[in-house]
């Protein structure tokens, strides 16, 4: 294999969702450079995996990131894994990636598994538009405010959080975002997944109750928009169409979204009314 950086997403609970390219790709490459060696090594084992290895995680990434370019500059091929799913997704890897581009050596996906996206994907909330924000800060003043900036984004809100703290971060989504619909998605794929669904007290309520465990993803649906939702759809499409800096296309998505018309028809509309001002 030529120099090459592949991003190996691996599993986030069943070893089953191990792509088989994920596998061969693997097995095949010079050096697998891995968040916690010994984590990774029983995964490697499991696929009977042989391959040198070296560790590459928060606090190690300035210094293994110059050997790894190192490695990369002579010929030889690396993948990237984390302990559990996608690489550079609230794990380390973004800086090598970065530094590999610059250097014009190539850096493929390896896709699979992704806590984020498959919480998402059994939500059963709106998932034309999200924003995945990782971790919120563990202090509570700090998180509020990051809450705070996230209110008045469309579409649906992914978290991850620690289980020693969801209570609090739920509590805190309650005071600043208010009783939004949320999911509470833990041990995703693995014996004991959980998805905690209904309001943000409902579900706290059930959090209460017993102890969290592993990896938690929370979902948030969006927050209604209340002072057009009571308007028809040319005055909302005029609203939204003011300032000329959404598309005919988006404002009538948005349009759609906030009046429940289809979007075709508010479409139709907001190209009349286009049409008109021309």
């Amino acid at each position: 294999m030529s120099a090459t950086l592949y991003i190996v997403a691996t599993p986030i609970g069943n070893l089953e969702d191990m792509t088989y390219r994920a596998v061969r790709i693997l097995g095949e490459v010079d050096l697998i450079a891995a968040e916690d060696t010994r984590h990774s090594l029983k995964l490697l084992n499991h696929f009977g995996i042989s391959r040198p290895m070296t560790s590459y995680f928060d606090h190690n990434q300035q210094f293994k990131g110059e050997r790894i370019l190192n490695a990369l500059r002579q010929g030889k091929s690396v993948a990237l894994i984390s302990d559990a799913g996608t690489p550079c997704v609230s794990d380390p890897g973004y800086q090598l990636v970065r530094d590999a581009v610059a250097a014009k050596i190539p850096v493929v996906p390896i896709p699979g598994a992704s806590a984020a996206v498959a919480a998402l994907s059994v939500a059963g909330l709106p998932t034309d538009i999200f924003t995945f924000a990782g971790f919120p800060p563990s202090r509570q003043g700090k998180r509020r405010s990051f809450l705070k900036e996230m209110s008045p984004l469309p579409g649906t809100l992914v978290l991850y959080e620690a289980p020693h703290r969801l209570e609090e971060t739920l509590l805190d989504i309650r005071e600043v975002l208010g009783e939004r619909q949320i999911v509470v998605a833990r041990e995703l794929t693995k014996i004991y997944e959980e998805l905690l669904r209904g309001c943000v007290s409902e579900v706290m309520e059930s959090v209460s109750q017993g102890k969290v465990r592993g990896e938690v993803v929370i979902l948030v649906a969006p927050g209604e928009i209340m002072p057009l939702e009571a308007k028809p759809l040319g005055e909302v499409l005029l609203s939204l169409m003011a300032d000329g800096e959404l598309s005919v296309k988006d404002a009538a998505r948005k349009a759609a979204d906030i009046t429940g018309v289809s979007r075709n028809e508010a479409y139709r509309e907001a190209l009349k009314l286009r049409n008109n001002e021309d």
